[in-house]
């Protein structure tokens, strides 16, 4: 069984209050946390917040919710910090939930920590889902992972990988989802690894791991999901839930 943290702040450039934007009569964090505890293998959730209006209003719905430091440089970040104030055990097996996608699949999370199981020595994996719409490979909202025969990850951009140079050749792109699943003592070594030159340019944390040179799993599942970056992407989110 292993946890899993929610990192959620308050704060946003496109969208200040993200975590308590109403979709479809409840709170966004809500919404994930709700779908987060139906999973099989998470035996704990955690919201990991800076914001007391966030902690509030988590405890107020029955959640559990901690607060953690406003200056952290990522979500990664939070969720370690989470995983030292709760004094987890070296080995245990933490997932890192996106806060902003309210309608993902909860078997995406058993899917993620699966491969724990079936390898003791792993320390990092991640979802990805195969892209069908060939404008979504181009847009650089959507980040992009190419990986090994073993699947492991080669590298993740905002940019299509792998170009395709030559008319007649294809290439599968997938979409990385950004939720993870790490051991704690190896959540620890990324959270005090410097920036990296990577991370910076592209703005995707997970690259200071390949650039270190750590391996991360990625875990193929068939399950897409929204995430609500800016307020126009809660309408189509809400029409969604109401078809169901």
């Amino acid at each position: 069984m292993s946890i899993a943290v929610i990192p959620s702040r308050f704060a946003s450039k496109r969208f200040n209050g993200k975590p308590l934007a109403p979709i479809a009569g409840k709170p966004m964090i809500q919404r994930v946390y709700e779908q987060a505890i139906k999973a099989k293998n998470i035996e704990r959730v955690i919201v990991a917040t800076d914001d007391d209006r966030i902690l509030e209003l988590v405890q107020g719905f029955g959640g559990e919710a901690i607060m953690t430091s406003a200056n952290l440089r990522s979500g990664t970040d939070r969720v370690a910090e989470t995983a030292c104030l709760l004094n987890l055990d070296p080995d245990e097996v933490i997932v890192n939930i996106q806060g902003d996608q309210p309608l993902f699949e909860y078997e995406c999370l058993d899917q993620l920590v699966a491969p724990f199981q079936a390898d003791s020595e792993l320390a990092m994996s991640t979802l990805a889902v195969k892209l069908k719409d060939k404008d979504a490979a181009q847009d650089p909202g959507n980040v992009k992972v190419t990986f090994d025969k073993n699947g492991f990850a080669l590298y993740f951009s905002r940019s299509p990988i792998p170009y395709v140079r030559d008319e007649g050749t294809t290439a599968d792109i997938y979409k990385h989802l950004g939720f993870y699943a790490y051991k704690k003592n190896f959540l620890d070594t990324i959270a005090a690894l410097p920036h990296s030159t990577l991370e910076s340019v592209e703005k995707l944390e997970q690259l200071r791991v390949l650039e270190y040179g750590y391996r991360i799993k990625v875990v193929i599942t068939a399950h897409d999901s929204p995430s609500v970056d800016r307020p126009e992407d809660i309408p189509p989110i809400e029409k969604r839930i109401q078809a169901r």
